[in-house]
């Protein structure tokens, strides 16, 4: 009997445990999800089906994602009304992406992605971000915050990714917020997005419950470290580190756009 249809064993419990102190720990220090390190866990250690792995990662990303905005809150870095912003554009972007999903090759999205990564990283080594900005909003730049978030809401249906990658850095260089104030806003606008994907793979019976909650329980251990790590390190490591987050980004999409397609039929 597999641990998808019966009981986890004590090795597959300790290496998803692993997996979640992994993926909690940089979902607090870099303001994203975790889903990048959680779903090939899941298909490494348990072989579990790609699809199902991203719909039980959204549901081990929740306890992550919050213990993360109360551990960037408590440091007076959570901006809620940027995070909502972004989360209205998110949730609207994720719904308009499925649909240009039906229109334009996964593969093109995919490399239009890697570019603008690319990007991102030359302009995080160049630019050392205001630990001390804020976002002063007004209608303009609300607005600029509602389609980033429908970008980003966009990119994560196309591609499978957290919007985290997109609005950490976008926030920082273009719109001149502090890194901790750009990843608080970012696990902000992730909640409703996450909660709305568990709720509709839950309902598809394409979540393990039992490898969601291991996973879970272990980052809500390592999240709080990650954010507190975010605000102890100097704003340059930071960006240098994010930098390293986006090439890993960058080079597991690469990886899939050159991976060939397999033959129709």
């Amino acid at each position: 009997m597999t641990a998808l249809t019966g009981q986890l064993r004590a090795s597959q419990v300790g290496w998803l445990l692993l997996v979640g102190c992994l993926s909690g720990f940089f979902s607090g220090l870099f303001g994203v999800g975790g889903g990048l390190i959680i779903v090939p866990g899941l298909v490494v250690v348990l072989g579990m089906e790609q699809r199902r792995a991203v719909g039980t990662s959204l549901l081990a990303i929740v306890p992550a994602i919050a213990v993360g905005v109360a551990a960037y809150a408590y440091g007076g870095s959570v901006d809620v009304v940027a995070g909502g912003l972004l989360a209205v554009g998110a949730v609207v972007g994720a719904q308009l992406g499925t649909r240009v999903l039906m229109r334009l090759r996964r593969r093109t999205a995919q490399w239009i992605f890697v570019g603008f990564v690319s990007v991102m990283i030359v302009q995080l080594m160049l630019v050392v971000p205001d630990r001390g900005a804020e976002l002063l909003l007004d209608p303009g730049l609300s607005a600029a915050l509602v389609l980033v978030g429908l970008v980003a809401g966009m990119l994560s249906a196309i591609l499978g990714i957290g919007g985290g990658g997109v609005v950490v850095p976008v926030l920082m260089l273009w719109f001149g917020a502090s890194d901790l104030v750009a990843k608080g806003a970012s696990l902000v606008m992730m909640i409703p997005g996450v909660l709305s994907g568990v709720w509709a793979n839950l309902r598809r019976r394409n979540v393990d419950v039992r490898a969601a909650l291991s996973v879970g329980a272990a980052s809500l251990v390592t999240s709080p470290f990650g954010a507190w790590v975010a605000h102890q390190i100097p704003p340059q490591v930071a960006s240098i580190l994010f930098a390293a987050f986006l090439t890993f980004v960058g080079g597991t999409m690469i990886r899939e756009a050159i991976r060939p397609e397999p033959p129709l039929g």
